[in-house]
């Protein structure tokens, strides 16, 4: 198979997709950010991928509620003339817009223009990014007397909106998806299968792009940092053992100069439209630093995106017996939750193990698309059920019935019974474990979903007569003294 590698767009089950977008939201402190960020991706303390060492970080968070999903990215507040803690604070918010490909900017009804709005406006104008303007804090006021005197930022038609209420915020989200980049893939190219995409993720500089230049035999990953490009992931097909892979490699992209030389930074939107897109994700570790903070929320966000999953730990051939010895130890400590995910020691440079770690990936992918019949998983649960029944709940023993596959990527298992609700977190994964060992489900997130059956006398009570509600309680208390 000719290799070839495409910016720009992504793969899903074996289809070129475009990637997701990616919007910023920034502004002076106190306008209402954070709120905008819940809102946007439904939650209260939203997917949050920290980057250790720096002391106010971005937050990344899914916004699946869209008419078409997106990476919300909220920053610190932009402080004129900031230092010590504003400054690192706005270096964030700098790395944050570099990352974004579209900038709200956000303003404050309330307290009006400002010289701090005006101060963020220069800004994100500067960056020639697509800019939209949403003046918060709109509520109880008539959308155009609040938002008329911030046409002076020169950033186009303000939208008014209320992030607390959610006043507006549909016609915010239109217009920001209105000015995301378009893919640049064809649709021609759009329709042809092209393999299995696998995301290579990692900290800058643990060997992601020599693990690929490895897999496919050539360097094709040497010079595609281009200077202010930040959708930059490349997409390279390849053929291994009979199976087609398109390998998706995030490599970081670097700094500013000016911030520091020769420093990289690793890039969480790369990251996040890899793991979106693809089957199965490589979370590729350096062997030689352990397992840092960093690695774990990579690994998590992986699991938070459902998605399949395997470990490389690279650069294992140069690490002395002891320190060998330290790494697993590592391993058990910090990612014990991790026990349906394998391990691969690698060396990307010479090439050991690395066909072992991608045939994991593989099988780790195609388990979590895996057909699973109702009456196997019913099956399943009943003998789980007998081996350990569910514990009691005020006296009453929970209820399960039958079970059935509710999705795929990553499977889901639908069970119903009664007081689902009250099925405790020990058991939950104890039933996990049971259908992940009885389907081979290795590699793959495993989500349980319980529905408790609707009651078919609820309601009785109230359309019983006096008359009769008095005889069925009569007959309750004759029957618990043993009566027939």
């Amino acid at each position: 198979m000719e290799n070839s590698s495409l910016s720009e767009a992504s793969y899903q089950n074996g289809r070129v997709k475009t990637l997701l977008p990616a919007i910023a939201l920034v502004g002076r402190p106190n306008v209402g950010k954070s709120t905008l960020f819940n809102r946007l991706t439904g939650t209260r303390d939203a997917l949050v991928a920290d980057y250790p060492g720096l002391t106010r970080d971005r937050l990344y968070g899914f916004a699946e509620a869209m008419p078409s999903p997106a990476i919300i990215i909220d920053t610190g507040g932009l402080i004129e003339n900031s230092a010590g803690l504003s400054a690192l604070m706005a270096d964030q918010v700098q790395l944050a817009v570099d990352e974004a490909d579209v900038v709200v900017l956000m303003v404050d009804a309330k307290d009006g223009l400002t010289p701090g709005d005006e101060y963020a406006a220069t800004l994100v104008r500067r960056t020639g990014k697509p800019v939209i303007l949403a003046v918060n804090k709109a509520e109880g006021q008539p959308p155009d007397e609040s938002a008329a005197e911030f046409y002076q930022l020169g950033l186009g038609d303000p939208v008014a909106i209320s992030a607390t209420r959610g006043d507006r915020i549909e016609l915010l989200v239109q217009n920001t998806l209105a000015v995301c980049p378009k893919s640049d893939a064809d649709e021609e190219s759009a329709a042809q299968p092209m393999g299995m995409p696998i995301a290579v993720v990692g900290r800058p500089n643990v060997g992601k792009s020599t693990l690929i230049n490895r897999f496919v035999g050539e360097d094709r990953l040497l010079t595609f940092d281009e200077a202010g490009t930040t959708r930059d992931s490349i997409f390279v097909p390849f053929e291994s053992g009979g199976s087609s892979y398109v390998l998706v490699d995030t490599a970081g992209i670097r700094r500013r100069s000016r911030v520091k030389a020769s420093i990289e930074k690793f890039s969480i939107v790369k990251a996040l439209q890899a793991i979106e897109d693809s089957d199965a994700v490589i979370v590729l570790l350096d062997a030689c630093d352990g397992v840092s903070d960093q690695d774990i929320s990579l690994i998590g966000l992986v699991l938070d995106r459902g998605r399949s999953l395997t470990i490389g730990l690279n650069k294992w051939d140069g690490l002395p017996e002891d320190q060998r010895s330290e790494v697993r130890a590592q391993l058990d400590r910090k990612l014990p939750f991790l026990d349906f995910v394998d391990y691969h020691f690698v060396s990307a440079l010479d090439g050991s193990g690395i066909f072992e770690l991608l045939e994991s990936a593989k099988v780790a992918a195609e388990a979590a698309q895996r057909d699973l019949s109702t009456s196997s998983l019913s099956e399943v649960l009943k003998e789980a059920v007998t081996a350990h029944p569910p514990p009691l709940v005020q006296g009453r023993r929970i209820k399960l019935s039958y079970a059935h596959q509710g999705g795929k990527r990553p499977p889901i298992v639908v069970i119903h019974g009664n007081q689902t609700s009250k099925v405790p977190g020990s058991y939950r994964r104890y039933l996990t474990k049971r259908f992940r060992r009885a389907f081979a489900l290795r590699g793959t997130p495993v989500r349980l979903q319980f529905k408790t059956s609707r009651n078919p006398f609820a309601g009785l009570r109230n359309r019983l007569t006096p008359r009769q509600m008095r005889r069925r309680q009569r007959l309750q208390a004759h029957r618990k003294r043993g009566g027939r």
